[in-house]
């Protein structure tokens, strides 16, 4: 007996106290691992993540008769002895140092906290070893940290600290988790039998768990209300109709990480930014304690309705398990704000060798992704039309697109000669070429030619520096290859980046870094700092609006001609050559989305020519194919139910006299549905007003009539439409003819019509954004 008598006679409170001070690094600071939360911007659950799945709770959310069940089997005289129960403890080391073995135990819930506590900080295999060997040793260490901690916290601390560090079996930690997970209820709801159940598995929570060995459970709960009647913390009859009810349960599973969750592919982009910034640790080992054990709450930019739409197009027109093996990514992004409101891969998430699933993010970096890109194709053009117009080139400026091209004569941004004289590149099926064409009709048309030609004229390092301005790099982290074929998309990109980038052209010119994670705060409550979306304008605003201005004819007249959703938007196709890989990149002032669709075995030994997905067969896949479809559906999806915003029209020097657009083409819009004839005039580069309604041979609700009519007017013109009443009955006779009536000195939109979101309210002042 004279070591245990040493161990507490000779270690008086003032000497633990200090010796606490010099324990293991981290025995106090750390506190024990919790689950990290992901959450959805309207702070819906995307994901969690744990070393142990533990939510922390204070006493008063822990149901009395749920401390009185812990203490009543573990230490029932808890509140009455110091750090050491000396009936218990004393007699268990008599034993033990009698046998030269540890056969009794004796520990009170002091003690058994200060052993959690070890166990969990362990994270090397020495420490683990140190804090679950059984020798004396081991006891009398934690027998010196119960009695500095008996100093320094209340009962009721080490009571909380103790049941929500303690493990009830099944991968619970922590009494709440622990009730969340069998009974599907808070801590603090737990009623007699539950808690009876809880406090039971402590003592051999594998033995004792409910799920695996329910008839254990119930003979070790019955022990434990035995023990509380016999205390007089139960009532004799209540814990007999207990005794009589087989466990119930009602679980509750708690998936850990990303591979359940409704959006796994940004949850991994979010856990690998947590990984990977320094702002959350300087060590990677850091970084990834923070989040398997720092119970951080962190807020992110997804919209759950951009999320679900953007799922949904993806896996309507490219499922996961095609038979073609094609798959799909995309990621929207928010102009002026940088905030990612979805990102999709249309595979479920896991091991790539079963068909339709992958581990690589497709739509992101490698760095958050593990993906090395897609060539672009022609949705670079729009970096090369930007740098026109940022010097100044009219929308008119014509330039011969020859059906072949040989590229010399460019130089790079280290002024080194780049080209091959003996290259010919021509037009793909994207365009034509063999005669002038306009910035405006040589973008709608997609020509090859055209762009090679306007990036020559332009300047090739001019082009690359407009789309670095724009936050386009390789996936793979690396700058951009200034190479001729630039323009026309040669370098491998994520769909995040170049969606960001268009996002900047419905930002007026802002550009802003791509963000998911808007805060986090960490168990305590406390703000960690997180990375900044650092928006700049990059370029002038009238050189952006230009841009929109002709994106915004694709839709209506150009290669994606058809594919707009019903509100002023913006967008190039992009058909990579052999047919190796199809994008479509479009925006909004309020949203931008790139979609990528290809064959992840390699686009040019798998190009998308005669495939065949679910019954719907194509020849060859281009941009309008499918991915142009899946923005249109997603875009519709994500923007249902916001006010739609205008466009602004582009500087007047675009449109200068002898550029070529000192007279364009009036559509025809006569019979087309109100908001299609808008969306043509308004590309068009008209200004719309409204006449009175009219009866006419039109049906109800169509253009029946424009003024001018079709022909040829100056850009910016105002063209004043009347909308149709339908065919005259004959008992009421009409005004005549539809003819070219006077709409007044003050049109007003018709009060019936069915308008479009952006045909409301007085006319913008700027003139409406089109081409």
């Amino acid at each position: 007996m004279l070591i245990p008598t040493a161990c507490t006679a000779g270690v008086g409170a003032r000497d633990a106290a200090r010796w606490f001070q010099n324990a293991p690094e981290g025995l106090e600071g750390l506190g024990v691992p919790q689950r990290s939360t992901i959450l959805a911007a309207d702070g819906s659950k995307i994901a969690t993540f744990f070393y142990q799945n533990r939510v922390n709770v204070d006493l008063d959310d822990i149901a009395p008769i749920m401390r009185e069940a812990v203490v009543a089997i573990e230490d029932s005289r808890f509140y009455e002895h110091g750090a050491l129960d000396t009936e218990g403890t004393l007699r268990a080391l008599a034993t033990n140092l009698t046998s030269g073995d540890v056969e009794q135990g004796g520990s009170g819930i002091t003690q058994q906290y200060v052993k959690n506590l070890l166990l969990v900080q362990a994270e090397s295999d020495a420490e683990r070893t140190a804090a679950t060997e059984v020798t004396v040793a081991r006891k009398i260490r934690e027998l010196r940290y119960a009695v500095a901690i008996e100093e320094r916290l209340s009962k009721d601390e080490i009571l909380r600290r103790y049941l929500n560090i303690a493990y009830f079996g099944d991968g619970a930690y922590g009494i709440e988790a622990a009730s969340r997970h069998y009974f599907s209820k808070h801590a603090s709801e737990l009623d007699l039998g539950e808690a009876a159940l809880l406090a039971g598995v402590i003592r051999y929570p594998h033995a004792y768990n409910p799920v695996e060995h329910p008839d254990m459970a119930r003979e070790r709960r019955d022990v434990v209300l035995d023990r509380m009647v016999d205390l007089g913390w139960a009532d004799p009859a209540e814990a007999a109709r207990v005794k009589e009810r087989p466990v119930d349960l009602k679980l509750e599973e708690v998936d850990n990480g990303c591979v359940s969750s409704g959006a796994p592919f940004f949850c991994d982009y979010v856990q690998r930014e947590i990984l990977t910034d320094k702002a959350f640790g300087e060590t990677a080992k850091e970084r990834e304690r923070l989040l398997k054990r720092g119970g951080l709450t962190i807020h992110t930019t997804l919209d759950p309705k951009a999320q679900r739409a953007a799922q949904r197009a993806v896996e309507r027109f490219v499922p996961p398990k095609n038979d073609a093996r094609l798959a799909a990514a995309q990621a929207m992004v928010e102009p002026g704000t940088g905030r990612i409101k979805a990102m999709v891969v249309g595979r479920e998430m896991g091991d790539g060798t079963e068909r339709g699933k992958t581990w690589i993010n497709f739509a992101a970096d490698a760095s958050h992704g593990s993906s090395i890109g897609m060539q672009a194709g022609s949705t670079f053009k729009p970096f090369t039309l930007a740098a026109a117009l940022d010097e100044g080139m009219p929308l008119g400026t014509r330039l011969m697109a020859p059906r072949a091209y040989t590229p010399t004569g460019f130089r790079n941004c280290d002024g080194e000669r780049v080209g091959d004289p003996n290259a010919r590149l021509r037009n793909s099926a994207d365009g034509e070429g063999g005669r002038r064409f306009s910035l405006v009709t040589g973008t709608r048309n997609s020509v090859n030619t055209f762009f090679l030609a306007l990036q020559k004229e332009v300047g090739l390092c001019d082009t690359v520096e407009m789309a670095e301005k724009l936050g386009m790099r390789q996936a793979n982290g690396e700058p951009l290859e200034q190479y001729p074929s630039f323009t026309l998309g040669f370098n491998p990109v994520s769909p995040l980046r170049l969606a960001a980038a268009y996002a900047a052209f419905g930002a007026r010119g802002e550009y802003c870094e791509p963000i998911a994670i808007t805060k986090v705060a960490d168990a305590s409550g406390k703000k960690l700092d997180v990375p900044d979306a650092n928006c700049e304008q990059v370029i002038d605003e009238g050189v952006a609006d230009g841009v929109s201005h002709v994106l915004r004819g694709v839709l209506t007249d150009g290669t994606a001609a058809g594919r707009g959703i019903g509100r002023p938007a913006a967008g190039k196709t992009g058909t990579v050559d052999n047919f190796s890989a199809a994008w479509f990149a479009g925006y909004t002032p309020d949203l931008a989305s790139a979609v990528w669709v290809g064959d992840p075995r390699g686009g040019y030994d798998h190009p998308m020519t005669s495939v065949c997905i679910d019954g719907r067969c194509y020849g060859a896949v281009y941009g309008a194919t499918l991915p142009a479809p899946i923005w249109q559906q997603s875009m519709r999806g994500a923007l249902q139910g916001t006010e739609a915003s205008p466009f602004h029209r582009p500087p007047g020097h675009f449109f200068s006299k002898g550029s070529g657009l000192d007279r364009v083409d009036v559509p025809d819009v006569r019979g087309m549905d109100l908001g299609d004839a808008l969306d043509r005039l308004r590309s068009a580069g008209f200004r719309v007003s409204f006449g009175d309604r009219m009866p006419s041979r039109y049906p109800r609700g169509t253009v029946a009539e424009m003024t001018p009519g079709p022909g040829s007017a100056e850009p910016g013109s105002t063209i004043t439409v009347r909308v149709s009443d339908g065919p005259e009955d004959e008992d009421e006779p009409g005004d005549g003819d539809p003819g070219d009536g006077d709409p007044g000195d003050s049109p007003t939109i018709p009060p019936d019509a069915s308008l479009p979101p952006d045909a409301g309210g007085p006319p913008d002042p700027n003139g409406p954004a089109g081409d």
